[in-house]
């Protein structure tokens, strides 16, 4: 990373890709200058930065158009070919340390011939990767490999985003097992909470690039064209993983729901025959119970041990009939 100025935009990264995987530094202070010539030059913008937005605004000799772009607060994945050069929005998970993955990061690109422009407000890893790649002198080796690269960057961390759903679905299934509704119920509304939020950006995602390798610019060559392709496959295939695993997490609550249930049903079953046994048992004690003349046994020494009898094969009496119906 270079050192920059207070004063001066916060060029994150300012890179001369020497054409064979590598770069070189590029003063900040002479980016406005280094904008022609065989080799591509990278530079990578904070626009949290007021002065990184006067740069784009006025030194960087882009379209006000490109500019509000580059600079938007929030974006949905797109892109946009001109006779100047293309303009790519992209999505990746937030892989940042304490961060949720589905708070999707944005990254906005700039490519013409011999330029590339970037800019973020949240950092990104995957364009800390490609850096290291060409400080590794294994990197793009011009701004059509530079888009390839990314791209394929950014999905490598969906796909392992997508590795851990389908994992914690499987864990969400175990749980179910065990019966702890609590801990099945939050797992399940946080992964349903996440598939939709990744989903939600990565179809755009998908149709941007697939606009990209079927409208390409003179920038990118063919071999940019096929990985593009590949990738644009890719994240179709993440898609209908994520498809498949929202469908899952939907059996799962089903599956759920329906033990509750028949939980309930079960316990409502017992109650109704409990109370059905005891209807008669009921009845007899209120019958007995009246403060009226005549009752029988009232003034037998029997009385109350006969009533006992009675209500005793009463309730065993229901209890051999609802057996013998299979009610119990």
């Amino acid at each position: 990373m270079t050192n920059v100025p207070a004063a001066g935009p916060n060029f994150l990264h300012c890179w001369r890709l020497n054409g064979h995987g590598g770069a070189g530094p590029v003063d900040p202070e002479s980016v406005s200058l280094e904008t022609s010539g065989q080799e591509a030059l990278w530079v990578h913008l904070d626009v949290n930065d007021e002065a990184s937005q006067s740069w784009l605004r006025d030194e960087s000799g882009l379209e006000p158009v490109i500019v509000d772009v580059l600079l938007a607060d929030e974006t949905r994945p797109r892109s946009l070919s001109t006779d100047r050069g293309l303009l790519v929005v992209l999505r990746g998970v937030n892989t940042n340390p304490g961060a949720d993955p589905e708070d999707m990061v944005s990254v906005r690109v700039w490519i013409e011939k011999n330029r590339i422009i970037s800019t973020r407000r949240r950092r990104l890893l995957s364009i800390i990767d490609i850096q290291e790649l060409l400080k590794e002198g294994i990197g793009p080796k011009s701004p059509g490999s530079f888009l390839s690269s990314l791209v394929t960057k950014l999905a490598d961390r969906v796909g392992d985003f997508i590795d851990d759903i389908e994992e914690r679905v499987g864990e969400a299934e175990a749980v179910m097992a065990t019966q702890d509704q609590t801990q099945f119920r939050q797992m399940v509304s946080t992964l349903r909470h996440q598939i939709a939020t990744v989903r939600r950006f990565l179809a755009p995602q998908r149709d941007a690039l697939d606009r990209l390798y079927r409208q390409p610019g003179d920038w990118l060559m063919e071999a940019d064209i096929r990985e593009l392709r590949d990738e644009a496959d890719r994240i179709t295939r993440y898609l209908e993983d994520l498809d498949l695993a929202r469908e899952r997490t939907m059996v799962l609550r089903e599956e759920f729901l329906g033990q509750l249930a028949q939980e309930q049903n079960s316990r409502m079953y017992v109650l109704s025959v409990v109370a059905a046994i005891f209807l008669p048992l009921t009845f007899v004690t209120g019958l007995l119970g009246m403060n009226v003349g005549g009752l029988p046994g009232l003034e037998s020494p029997w009385g109350f041990t006969g009533s006992i009898v009675i209500m005793v094969l009463a309730a065993v009496g229901l209890a051999m009939f609802f057996r013998s119906k299979k009610w119990l």
